[in-house]
């Protein structure tokens, strides 16, 4: 790309080639975040069957909402080319490495434990796609395969994996993937056709490092595209289901248990490697069936009787003219306990334990010959043990407590529906610019900020002012909350005071305790607004003193003013209030790119708090006003209230 810039665009680096175009890391010039652009092919731009499956499927790509699918952002076209920017996906050392590198990059070999976690989080990614109401009849991958399987950060539950090009072969058509990546390979060799002229391609390059692995790669990836194939895809059948998703999947199964792609009459895992615990047969002959009616309509269930590793053992008399299904006898085992769990008994004729598994059939067969064990009775080894006693050490009791069942005193809380709302400020600070509009999920919020009674309630659950990460709850000398004797109590008078001294830990574990959450930042402003629009305050273009509390010297009880349109107290002045949010200073530049429910950077420094207090000016009580401070600040001026989602 000569100009290096495509549409908003800086081009960085191009990080992959293939079937569906070329794909390249970019940065966006404003809002200095990076994207991953994948380029369509040019002469789609031209194919008008191509922009009638655009217009149609594009907005079903970009609703694809999961933690395990690349994030479309948007579609734009741009200098004669349609491109569609996702999420940047990196490693732990920040490069893009998909499942193959992956596991050709010199790793060590999955183990059982790490291919599950990688199986679950692709079948928790294809069952919300093919299954999602909102998306219609469900969005086919059709092209699942290790080249489009991202490898994340890896957590400490393991690998995160993420999948790419959902849906794509559906826009682009599977006969324009299959002729793009004969032109792939054709323009590496340098010819114009790659069937029947492998002969013409090393003539012409008889020592070509560059192309050859570029001809390497491409030639990966067909075989690849290949391999992922169901038997109806081969068949070139015009109208195939998401059953060619789980056929993939079961061919994925089948390569990160075996390392090789199955073929023919292929090997079950069980029989290479007896000693593996999950049952991984009932996947890979669920998933692999020829006739797609078979498969399974949902992975996840299957994945998860896979793990049940119920087994079968079998005890059979040396007579072979016995009938074996007499002497059957079932439980539940795995393959490491079989030799611990043999039952032996005293018989007279030789028995020969089987393990059979429920799909493959009959894997081990052991001559055992049992015998009786003759114990000796069991008796106390010391019988004058409890006689010697050191009766000068005083034996210690410890001091039996009272447990007391504490309860959280609830507030009232009102509902704010769902839907597209403004926030921000074009005349205000520069932080609150520009105005932009976001969608929020309907959330009830407390009609109050949570008070002193109904906190000291949670310190003494807590039985301190310190979290279980050593993080400061509460400065009990910045607050009416005092501690006397190990016994908690609150200044005269305050008990309906907003609680302050409270830090956003404290603030968060509280939140935690009730089972609700701090409400994020435009959660906050919509709820301050009282639905009205194109106002200063929540009171109006004004407020005044006997509206709100503010300027004064003092806290005062809650729900002294009148409420909101909403019936929302004190959400002007009294005290500010921690929100969820990171504070961003240039944020809501990036939230008008992201605006469904916003909620903030990913990391900061500071916390956002809103609203004012009881010794603010007026200008800090407009419902747009942002504030912030360390969270770990305590202060005579910070309280918060709760939310929680409404279904």
């Amino acid at each position: 790309m000569e100009s290096r810039v495509l549409g908003d665009y800086a081009i960085i680096k191009q990080i992959g080639q293939g079937s569906f175009g070329v794909v390249y890391l970019a940065e966006h010039r404003y809002m200095k975040k990076q994207y991953v652009l994948k380029v369509l092919p040019e002469e789609l731009a031209s194919d008008r069957s191509f922009i009638q499956r655009f217009e149609e499927d594009v907005s079903l790509l970009s609703t694809l909402d999961h933690p395990n699918i690349v994030k479309i952002h948007n579609i734009s076209f741009s200098q004669g080319q349609y491109f569609l920017v996702t999420d940047c996906v990196v490693d732990d050392v920040l490069e893009t490495t998909n499942l193959a590198q992956y596991l050709a990059n010199g790793q060590k070999k999955l183990n059982e434990d790490q291919i599950f976690h990688v199986l679950s989080q692709i079948a928790s990614a294809l069952d919300y796609a093919h299954h999602k109401k909102s998306l219609g009849n469900g969005i086919i991958h059709h092209g699942l395969k290790l080249n489009n399987i991202l490898i994340g950060k890896n957590k400490s539950s393991g690998l995160e994996i993420v999948i790419s090009d959902f849906g794509l072969s559906r826009i682009i058509g599977p006969s324009a993937v299959l002729t793009r990546t004969y032109k792939n390979v054709a323009e590496c060799l340098g010819i114009s056709s790659i069937i029947g002229t492998s002969k013409n391609a090393l003539e012409k390059y008889p020592n070509p490092p560059v192309e050859s692995q570029k001809i390497t790669a491409l030639h990966s990836s067909f075989l690849q595209n290949f391999a992922f194939l169901a038997p109806e895809q081969k068949r070139l059948e015009k109208s195939v289901d998401k059953k060619v998703d789980v056929y993939a999947f079961g061919i994925l199964a089948y390569f990160l248990l075996m390392n090789e792609f199955p073929e023919g009459y292929f090997e079950m895992p069980s029989n290479r490697f007896p000693d593996y615990e999950k049952n991984w047969d009932l996947l890979i002959t669920s998933c692999l069936q020829s006739d797609r009616t078979k498969r399974p309509e949902l992975i996840i269930p299957v994945l998860e009787k896979t793990a049940q590793v119920r087994k079968t053992f079998v005890s059979i008399e040396t007579n072979p003219l016995e009938s074996v299904s007499e002497k059957i006898q079932t439980t539940t085992i795995s393959f490491k306990e079989i030799a611990k769990t043999l039952v032996q008994r005293e018989v007279k004729n030789e028995l020969v334990p089987v393990i059979i598994d429920e799909v493959s059939g009959l894997q081990r067969l052991r001559p055992v010959i049992h015998t009786t064990e003759l114990q000796r009775p069991e008796t106390d080894p010391d019988p004058a043990a409890i006689f010697q006693i050191d009766t000068s050490v005083k034996h210690y009791t410890p001091e039996l407590k009272e447990i007391k069942n504490i309860n959280p005193l609830r507030t009232e809380m009102v509902v704010v529906s769902g839907g597209d709302f403004l926030r921000g400020s074009n005349d205000g600070s520069r932080d609150e610019t520009p105005r932009h509009q976001v969608h929020l999920n309907s959330f009830a919020i407390d009609i109050h900020p949570v008070t002193n009674e109904q906190f000291v309630r949670f310190l003494e659950v807590m039985g301190g002012e310190k979290d279980s990460n050593h993080q400061d709850i509460i400065r009990l000398r910045d607050s009416r909350i005092k501690r006397s004797g190990g016994k908690l109590t609150i200044e005269s008078g305050y008990a309906k005071h907003p609680v302050v001294g409270v830090t956003w830990y404290g603030a968060m574990a509280y939140a935690k305790w009730v089972g609700m959450r701090l409400p994020t930042e435009a959660e906050w402003e919509v709820a301050s607004y009282g639905g009205l629009e194109g106002v200063l305050y929540s009171t109006g273009d004004d407020i005044e003193k006997s509206q709100a509390n503010f300027f004064s010297s003092d806290t005062t009880a809650v729900m002294s003013y009148a409420p909101n349109d909403y019936g929302v107290y004190d959400i002007p002045g009294n005290v500010y209030e921690w929100c969820y949010d990171w504070y961003g200073y240039n944020y809501y530049e990036a939230s008008i790119q992201e605006p469904e429910n916003p909620m903030g950077p990913l990391q900061g420094v500071y916390r956002v708090l809103r609203g004012g207090c009881w010794k603010s000016l007026k200008e800090d009580l407009r419902c747009s006003r942002r504030h912030r401070n360390n969270p770990g600040t305590v202060n005579g001026t910070y309280g918060f209230r709760c939310v929680t989602d409404v279904q």
